[in-house]
């Protein structure tokens, strides 16, 4: 990696300060793939002793770009590369799945599993979904991803009934609810500013405080029968909500 980032040749430039000539070749390297998405940065220590140049000045680059984005610090961890998405615009009027709004967009959506399963519902579950006593609740949360990217951490819980095997769920929820002749007619959406935790930023490779998107969804279906709730973290360096509005009267 060292030969391929030309650290050794960063002070036989003449173009500015050291630690923007480091950054614009960081930043050059990322833009070719040589340092990729989810990468870690070699240790500050490292690139200072082979470019031959201060901590300080290292510190100062990584800084910046961090600052804009590309790259991201996770305690006890390092400093990892970050792969810019381009913006998605969510419109706030139809109600659909991630995976058909991911494919509208020509773009594949996935997810990685964290847990998937029956579970005793919390009481906060019991309540919001209307559960007979001795009923479990069926609790997916994942990283929804688009293209391999992480741009949502989502928890999502039904009642067992409606979805008796989650392990069925692959990708998309409602496909395999349609299937089973379930589908929601419509959905209330609570929507807010919030900040991500560590564990949280981490999952989405995000730094930690970053902001993000609270979207609170309770689905019902045909019957008025709570279908689904659920809570998605969507980054706000990815995201817009959009909502068409029209005058009234």
């Amino acid at each position: 990696m060292y030969d391929k980032l030309a650290l050794s040749e960063l002070q036989s430039g003449k173009d500015g300060p050291l630690y923007i000539r480091l950054r614009s070749l960081l930043q050059q390297a990322m833009d070719a793939g040589i340092l990729k998405h989810g990468e870690a940065l070699p240790a500050e220590r490292e690139i200072a002793e082979i470019a031959g140049i201060s901590r300080v000045t290292v510190r100062r680059a990584i800084d910046h770009l961090v600052e804009d984005g590309l790259l991201v610090r996770r305690r006890g961890s390092g400093t990892f590369v970050v792969k810019q998405m381009p913006r998605l615009q969510q419109p706030l009027t139809r109600l659909t799945s991630f995976t058909e709004d991911m494919a509208r967009r020509g773009m594949t959506g996935g997810s990685r599993w964290l847990e998937r399963g029956l579970f005793l519902p919390t009481p906060e579950e019991t309540m919001a979904l209307g559960l007979v006593s001795q009923a479990r609740v069926a609790r997916l949360v994942r990283l929804r991803t688009a293209n391999d990217m992480p741009i949502a951490f989502e928890r999502t819980s039904l009642p067992d009934d409606l979805l008796p095997e989650p392990s069925q769920v692959e990708n998309s929820l409602y496909a395999v609810l349609s299937e089973a002749g379930i589908r929601p007619v419509r959905a209330n959406q609570r929507i807010s500013a919030t900040v991500l935790n560590d564990e949280e930023s981490e999952f989405l490779g995000v730094a930690s405080g970053a902001a993000a998107l609270s979207v609170q969804r309770i689905a019902y279906l045909d019957t008025g029968r709570v279908m689904e709730v659920s809570r998605a973290l969507y980054r706000s360096d990815v995201y817009d909500l959009v909502a068409e509005l029209t005058l009234g009267g």
